[in-house]
Order: C-alpha cells, then structure tokens, then sequence
C-alpha cells in the first residue's frame, strides 16, 4: 500500500471515530509504530489531526472546544433521551429539592420533571432552556440561580452563581460533562462553567452524571469534579477498560440507559 493511501485511510479512521491509536494502525497496516508516527507527524502538520499520547485525535477534540446548545441538542439525540429516562427512574418519590445543570440531556430531563409534575418537588438551575421547561408546569417550584449568561451554553456563570450554589445543600443534582476519564475525572472546556459545576456537585448530597458514551475516555481543558465525587453515572453503553475499573474503584453506580 501507498503511503497516500494509507495517509487517506488514517484519516477518515480519525473522521469515523475521533480518535485512533498508534498499536492499531500499526497492526492494520501491518508497519512498524515508527511508521506509524511519522505518518501522523505528517498528516497533523497538513492540519488534518492532532497527536495525542498514543495516538491522534480529531482537531474538533481540542480541549478548548466547545459546542452551542443548540449544536449539542442534535447530536445523539437518541441515546440522550434514552439516557433522561433512566435518570427520571432515580427522581425522589417524595419530591424534594433537585439541581439540573446546563445541558442537552439534562435539559431532556428536564422536559420528563415537567410533565411528571410534583407538588413537593423544587427544580434549582442556573440554564435557561431547562429554566423555561419547569416554569411551563406551575405545580413545580423553581429557583433560577442567575449570573452572567454565556450565550454559547445558555448558562448563567460567575462568582454569585458560585456562591449562591454553595449556600444551598440540594437532595440530588443531575450535572451534564464534557469529557469522562479515568484519571482526569469530569471536565468540561470553560474555566466559568467549570466553577459551576464543582459547586453544584459540592453542594449536593448525590450527585447523578449524565453523559453519553461519546464522552467516555475523553478529556477537555477543566476539571470540576473526581470520579470519588460522583454517586451515579447514566450512560447509554458500559464503559471499558481503564474507566470502568476507575469507576469501580470510586463506587460508582453505573446505571445503563
């Protein structure tokens, strides 16, 4: 095989799942993982990847990067859903107090909170778009943390969102990542955003993460929480590997969708 053909075939690996490692293109192209770096040191000086320790990613895995909500809300919209359902199952019978973070699939939770109701049930939520899905059903209570809006997440941000979390001591919090890894722990792409997050889960005596399989092993420029933080994990695929065995090892419930 060509180099360009191989260089081609690289790429659209990377294109289909993100990320590729250095031991599996050596193995499919039957070349020495020194080949396999040069072909890579090529390809992310074409502006076509980024080397990773072990292997190369995708430029959109950029730890910086970051998505709009309504981008966020049209992809893997099914396991999303899928995902709020579950989480709907470990909603307090009893009602009681409820933190949702900025998200899409929290903002589907939230969408279920709405029309299940709940006299004794209190929604607390610095994000917009989940804000205005609990206002629609006027039997839930709803305390909006306000802040600073970041017009990319729709998310009240800064140090009074900070704060007023930190004063409160919620019975559960379903908080949204950006990326889950199982050292790193949760991340997200945004110093302000991180903040938020770290005092919701601080702030909460469960805290339930919601996130799809894209997110498993993946790491983005913050950390807001460690796995040792997290009671519960909803997710659409079971995790592997290194990850699993770190959420084993923090007694974390992993709950499939």
């Amino acid at each position: 095989m060509f180099a360009e053909e191989r260089h081609r075939l690289i790429t659209e690996a990377v294109e289909t799942h993100g990320k590729v490692s250095v031991a599996e293109l050596s193995e499919r192209f039957a070349i020495t993982r020194e080949t396999v770096r040069r072909d890579l040191a090529l390809l992310e000086t074409d502006g076509l990847l980024r080397r990773v320790h072990g292997g190369a990613v995708g430029l959109a895995a950029a730890s910086t990067r970051e998505q709009s909500h309504s981008d966020r809300s049209t992809l893997h919209a099914e396991a999303k859903q899928a995902i709020a359902r579950a989480a709907q199952q470990l909603l307090p019978s009893a009602g009681g107090s409820i933190m949702l973070d900025a998200g899409t699939t929290t903002a589907e939770l939230a969408g279920l909170i709405a029309q299940q109701g709940g006299e004794d049930t209190l929604v607390i939520t610095h994000a917009l778009p989940i804000a205005a899905r609990i206002s629609a059903n006027p039997q839930l209570a709803l305390e909006f943390i306000g802040g600073r809006v970041r017009g990319l997440t729709s998310a009240a941000t800064g140090a009074g969102t900070v704060t007023a979390y930190a004063r409160l001591r919620a019975d559960l919090a379903f908080v949204g990542t950006n990326a889950l890894h199982a050292d790193f722990g949760l991340s997200t792409p945004d110093p302000l955003e991180a903040s938020v997050k770290a005092a919701m889960v601080a702030s909460a005596q469960r805290v339930v993460v919601l996130a799809d399989a894209t997110k498993h092993d993946e790491l983005t420029l913050v950390q807001f929480a460690t796995l040792d933080q997290v009671d519960t994990l909803v997710t659409d695929r079971a995790p592997a590997g290194a990850l699993a065995a770190a959420l084993e090892a923090a007694d974390v419930d992993v709950v499939l969708a």
